[in-house]
């Protein structure tokens, strides 16, 4: 059992290592060429299967003139909920 809980607390962490990696690589122009896309369309094809139903849910905040998507935050906060307990689990 606990193999399985150690092994869903890694794979939720990589999860969040992707989804701040599309993060910071949303803040920059990449081009359709370089190898900076192709690594962003991966880490979209991981991370939108949970942040798009929340985006979906929440829209973006309005702020003068643009639209912060929050929906990034309430996902990771989500998943921190869920990972703390399990690795307090995993420590005792």
């Amino acid at each position: 059992m606990r193999v399985i809980f150690y092994t869903l607390a890694v794979i939720l962490e990589i999860w969040v290592l992707c989804a701040i990696g599309r993060a910071l690589l949303s803040w920059f122009p990449i081009s359709y060429d370089s190898p900076a896309h192709r690594i962003n369309s991966v880490l979209v094809r991981i991370t939108e299967p949970l942040i798009g139903p929340v985006r979906r849910i929440m829209p973006p905040v309005r702020a003068g003139g643009i639209g912060i998507d929050l929906s990034f935050l309430v996902v990771l906060l989500g998943l921190q909920l869920f990972v703390i307990p399990l690795l307090y689990r995993l420590a005792r």
